[in-house]
Parts: C-alpha cells; sequence; structure tokens
C-alpha cells in the first residue's frame, strides 16, 4: 500500500492557521472525515487526544504525526495539513510544528497505523522534502512529492547557490571546568560549553578537570590560535599557559547555567586579558585579579578539600568496615581491632585518614604560594594532627602556610640572580617549614586545641533538641546549592568531625545530601503530569544518584526551576538531617551512601529519615509545581 493510497486531496489543507494543538487536531480530524475516513468523528477525536495526553505526537523538527487507532474510524487513511508560520504543538524540541500528518486505523486493524506511521515518519525525516512539502501551493504538488519520494524519484528544488560557511583552520573556543570533587560540575559545564558552541557552528574543546585527572589537555599551539577561552573552575587549574591571553574565568555553575553567555563575552574581545604572576608561578596558581576576597579563600579552601577527598572517603570506609567485622565483646577499649580481619582494615583504613590533615593543609598552602608552599602546609598540618588542633588547624596551618611562603618570596626577591635556583630547594622550605613549627606550636596549638575540644564534648553532650537544630542546619545546606559551597561547607563540617571522634554530624550531612535527588525521583515518577517525557526519564537516574550520595543529580531540576525546587529540597533534607539527630544516628564513612548503610549505627531508623526526608521533599515539589498542559 502506497501513501497516497491513504491521502485524499480532500484530506489535504495548506496554509493553515489553528489557534491551538487541540483546533490543529480537530480540523485535521474534519479533514479526514472528509475524505470518507471515519464513522464517529467524535470518538475519533477522542482518542486522538487521548494519545497526546500520553505523550506528544510532536516529533519535532517542525513535524507532527497524531494518530490513533479507534472505533470511529470506517477505513484506515491519512490527513496532512501545512501550517508555514509554525504553531505550538509541545513538539519534543520545543520547537513550533509546522507539517501535520494524522493517521488513523481501524480499532480491528493489526497496527495498520504504526506501520503507516513508521514508513511516513522514515520520509518526512529529509529536511529538504519536509521543505518542500511545506512550501507546496497546489494539492496536487503536495501528492506529486509524496509519490516522487517514495519512489526515489525526489529531487530538491534548485535554489540559488550559497557561499560556503568558511571553515575554521583551528578550535575557536577553548574552555577548562573544574569543581572541588570532580564528579559532577565538571563535566555538566563541559557538556554544556560544548553544546552552546556546536549550536553555533564554533569548534570547541573543552579540557576537563575531574577526579580521575586532567582530560582533553589544552596545547600550546591550541590556545594560541583560539579565538576565545573560558576558565569555568571552582578549584585553581593551570594559568600560566594563558599569559597574554583574554581569558573568562568564573565559577564552574556558570559553565553549566550561562554557557551561551561565556561563550560570548570569549568571543567579544572584551575579556580581561591574563597575566601570570612571574616566573615562580608553578602549574596550578590562578590569577587572582579581579576576584573578591571571599572567592580566593573559596578557591584555596576547595583546593585543599578536593585533594584531600579521596584519603578521607577511602580511610573512613574502610575504618567503618573495620567496626562492622569486629567483636565488640572481645575489648571494647580496642573496638575496631579486636580481630585480625577487623585490624586489618583498621590499619589500612587509618594509614589513609592520617593524609587528611596534612594534605588538607598542604593543597590549600600549594593554591596560595604554588609548588614551594607545599612542604610548609603539609608540616603545619602533620602538627595540627599531633598537637591537638585537628582540622581547625589544619585549616589555619594551610593558609598561614601559603602566605609565609609568599612572604619569604617577597623577603628574597633582592637576591642575586645566580642564586635563584636556591630558593624553592633550601630557602623556602628551611625558613617555611621553621617559621610554620614555631606558629604552629607556641601560636596556633594552645587555642585551637582548647576550642577543638570543647567543639567536640559540646556536640557528644548535647541536648537533643539542640541536636536536632544542628541536623536541620547541616542537611538543609546540603540542598540549597548542591555541591556548591554551601553544601561543602556541610560536609567539610561533618569530615572534620569525623576525625574527631564525632559521628552524628556526617550522618545528618550525608542523609541531607542523598535527599535532594530521591525527592526529585519520587516527584517524577508518582506526579508525573508535572514533568516532560525526558524529565521523568532523567528523573529515573535520580535514584541511584540519591542512594549513592551523589546530591548533584538534582541540579538540571534545580537549574531549570530553582524557585520551586531549591525551597522543597531545602525543607526535605532539613527534615532528613533532624530525624538522624533524633534518631540518634552516627556515620563513620564520610561517603558511600545506602552500600554503607551496614557500617551506620540505628541503619534502619536511619532509611527511614532519608525516606521520610525524601518524601517530604517530593510532596511540596509537587504541589509547587503545576500540572503541564497537553
Amino acid at each position: 500500500m502506497r501513501i497516497t493510497d491513504l491521502l485524499k486531496q480532500e484530506s489535504i489543507l495548506l496554509g493553515a492557521q489553528p489557534k491551538d494543538k487541540e483546533a490543529a487536531i480537530r480540523e485535521l480530524a474534519d479533514l479526514m472525515e472528509q475524505g470518507g475516513n471515519l464513522k464517529d468523528k467524535a470518538q475519533y477525536v477522542k482518542d486522538v487526544l487521548a494519545r497526546e495526553a500520553s505523550g506528544t505526537t510532536g516529533l519535532g523538527d517542525g513535524i507532527a504525526t497524531p494518530h490513533a487507532k479507534s472505533a470511529g474510524v470506517r477505513a484506515a487513511g491519512l490527513a496532512a495539513m501545512t501550517v508555514p508560520g509554525g504553531m505550538d504543538f509541545a513538539s519534543m524540541d520545543g520547537k513550533p510544528a509546522r507539517l501535520f500528518f494524522l493517521i488513523a486505523a481501524p480499532d480491528a486493524a493489526n497496527d495498520e497505523h504504526l506501520a503507516i506511521l513508521s514508513k511516513l515518519a522514515t520520509m518526512i525525516m529529509d529536511p529538504e522534502f519536509k521543505e518542500a512539502l511545506i512550501a507546496a501551493k497546489t494539492k496536487e504538488a503536495f501528492l506529486s512529492l509524496i509519490d516522487a519520494k517514495e519512489d526515489g524519484r525526489f529531487e530538491a528544488p534548485a535554489a540559488a547557490p550559497a557561499a560556503a560557511p568558511a571553515k575554521a583552520d583551528h578550535i575557536q573556543i577553548l574552555a577548562v571546568t573544574a569543581c572541588p570533587t570532580g564528579i559532577a560540575h565538571t563535566f555538566m559545564a563541559a557538556e554544556s560549553i560544548e553544546q552552546h558552541a556546536k549550536k553555533r557552528g564554533l569548534t570547541v574543546k573543552v579540557e576537563t578537570n575531574g577526579s580521575g585527572g586532567a582530560k582533553k589537555l589544552l596545547t600550546a599551539e591550541e590556545i594560541a590560535a583560539a579565538d576565545g577561552i573560558i576558565v569555568a573552575c571552582d578549584k585553581n587549574v593551570p594559568m600560566s599557559r594563558f599569559d597574554g591571553k583574554r581569558v573568562v574565568i568564573t565559577k564552574v555553575a556558570d559553565g553549566i547555567n550561562k554557557a551561551d553567555e561565556l561563550i560570548d563575552r570569549a568571543l567579544s574581545g572584551s575579556a580581561p586579558v591574563y597575566h601570570a604572576t612571574g616566573a615562580d608561578e608553578a602549574e596550578g596558581a590562578a590569577d587572582a585579579s579581579g576576584e573578591s576576597l571571599a572567592r580566593q579563600i573559596y578557591k584555596h579552601l576547595m583546593n585543599g578539600v578536593s585533594h584531600m577527598l579521596p584519603f578521607v572517603v577511602g580511610g573512613g570506609i574502610l575504618i567503618a568496615l573495620a567496626f562492622l567485622l569486629d567483636d565488640y565483646s572481645i575489648d571494647p577499649k580496642n573496638f575496631g581491632s579486636n580481630t585480625p580481619v577487623a585490624k586489618f582494615f583498621k590499619d589500612i583504613g587509618g594509614a589513609s585518614f592520617g593524609f587528611m590533615l596534612p594534605v588538607l593543609a598542604g593543597f590549600i598552602s600549594m593554591s596560595i604560594a604554588d609548588r614551594p608552599g607545599l612542604a610548609v602546609g603539609f608540616v603545619g598540618g602533620a602538627l595540627a594532627g599531633t598537637t591537638g588542633s585537628g582540622f581547625l588547624g589544619a585549616l589555619i596551618a594551610g593558609f598561614l602556610g601559603g602566605y609565609i611562603v609568599n612572604f619569604l618570596k617577597k623577603c628574597t626577591k633582592g637576591l642575586p640572580a645566580s642564586l635563584e635556583g636556591i630558593k624553592p630547594m633550601l630557602i623556602y622550605p628551611v625558613l617555611g617549614i621553621l617559621l610554620m613549627g614555631f606558629i604552629s606550636l607556641f601560636i596556633i596549638a594552645p587555642p585551637v586545641s582548647a576550642i577543638n575540644t570543647w567543639m567536640v564534648d559540646t556536640l557528644k553532650n548535647m541536648d537533643p533538641s539542640a541536636r536536632i537544630l544542628m541536623g536541620i542546619v547541616v542537611g538543609g545546606m546540603m540542598a540549597v546549592d548542591m555541591g556548591g559551597p554551601v553544601n561543602k561547607a556541610a560536609y567539610v563540617t561533618g569530615t572534620g568531625l569525623l576525625a574527631s571522634g564525632e559521628f552524628h554530624v556526617m550522618a545528618a550531612v550525608m542523609a541531607g545530601g542523598m535527599v535532594p535527588p530521591l525527592a526529585i525521583a519520587l516527584s517524577t515518577t508518582f506526579f508525573k503530569n508535572r514533568y516532560t517525557e525526558r524529565d521523568r526519564k532523567a528523573g529515573i537516574t535520580n535514584y541511584v544518584m540519591g542512594l549513592a550520595f551523589i546530591t548533584e543529580g538534582a541540579i538540571p531540576f534545580a537549574a531549570a526551576d530553582p524557585i520551586r525546587v531549591i525551597p522543597s529540597m531545602v525543607a526535605g533534607s532539613a527534615v532528613a538531617g533532624a530525624l538522624s539527630m533524633a534518631f540518634d544516628c552516627t556515620l563513620r564513612a564520610p561517603h558511600g551512601g545506602i552500600f554503607v548503610v551496614p557500617t551506620i549505627g540505628n541503619p534502619l531508623m536511619y532509611l527511614l529519615a532519608i525516606l521520610i526526608g525524601a518524601v517530604v521533599g517530593c510532596l511540596i515539589l509537587s504541589a509547587l509545581k503545576k500540572p503541564l498542559k497537553n
């Protein structure tokens, strides 16, 4: 059977102007009735609209193919309509529909309408054929085009030769993306920049500094030839390679949400020229010019945190497994190392966890003072561990170490050039470590150790109602920006207290971080009419991300609808954090989600806290979001 056997001239309308989607379907149904294919038009229209309610038949690219198998159909048939000006048909790509084919099949047919749809859809995917149908002036011409296409004789109308766009002989847009953990934001920003650049016909390359290291490294030749450079990072990346080039420097979230704006700025020629800080600049420090003090401090802190996390996560989970596998009754004071297997895990995990404070302080210091600051910061972090000043002492030591080395750089500027080589190998480490040791032992350690001890003791002995308030705060913070500075502040607080032997806050932090993607997943599952088909599919992946404690899974939904999504998620996360505290749940592992539940104190109530928080977030979000039309 040929398509033109099913499509009669009476069922074709060229140059229509329906006011909305339902009006378009009713006009097409009128055409179908004029072709003699219907016995009950009202029933057929009802069935077509029911089909649309289950998912739009707007295929995108200007094409729509509404259809239904219905008891109101007398004989299988087609109706066609062109709307050259386009109209909103809720198409999958969000673009106006301009070419319509309505398909009707009798209720007793053997899925004949699906076969017709498949054949027709294949043909109209040809953009030249589609445009030729839309441009047809008569019904005869319209049918002739279909016959020619079906026979393989279709040729696109001749057009005036147009000059081919110039092919760029270089990569026009270069970008670097990085976030502290290098798991989600890094790659989401890269994908966004790539997609927006390609839509404009621009060549693009994005270097990602993720948790697995830098990928797609930019070469010196690419940098020299680039028309625009974007650095969307929340931690320091190698910057000296951009010396003398105009560079747009911004946060990684802008790479996700403002890619078009960043590309415009990069190509405009108005971006500031980046200047490296001099010969001592190592591959790791970014120019701080134009950044606020708070922004600089955040980047230095996140550089330390991002390098610290693998040690904390790996060591923490192994230590948690040691407690899970040990026998408490053998020797309560030695719990975690009573059995050989438990001691094996405890020793390895302890070795990894022991690097937490030196690595944190070392890489904060390196972020400030480049490579010469690394050793000074490491020593300061190690002293923080031995003096009892703990996580807070390591933070202070990291910043102090960087500024000590920068001070030494300024003091040694007047030395002869012949002594330049001994600065990073002798002067900076010897004097820097000496100053760091003196300040750490006699200035930082006494007050900070006392503060650290007081803080841990206070949290351990805190009134239950105050604990619940603490859970509300840290749980809610995890959902404010879902991987951003506020989220990281809560997470760093939890891991810092974990190192000091306080396990309740870490449990509330992880519960709060698991809620947003789970709440999104529940909402897209049980309130489907609030979401597009694409959102519903994305919602399914959020089950996995939520269970794995990857809060960033909720970011696309928050970016698309922040006014409704973020408050809903904060409320749900705050409830989960509060309940985790109320149920006296503890967590010795700083990551892992549902996979470390066996190591959690009071695990069943902990899971209940997360579930209740996710349901609360889901219900609030679903109440705020209105059902979609069509």
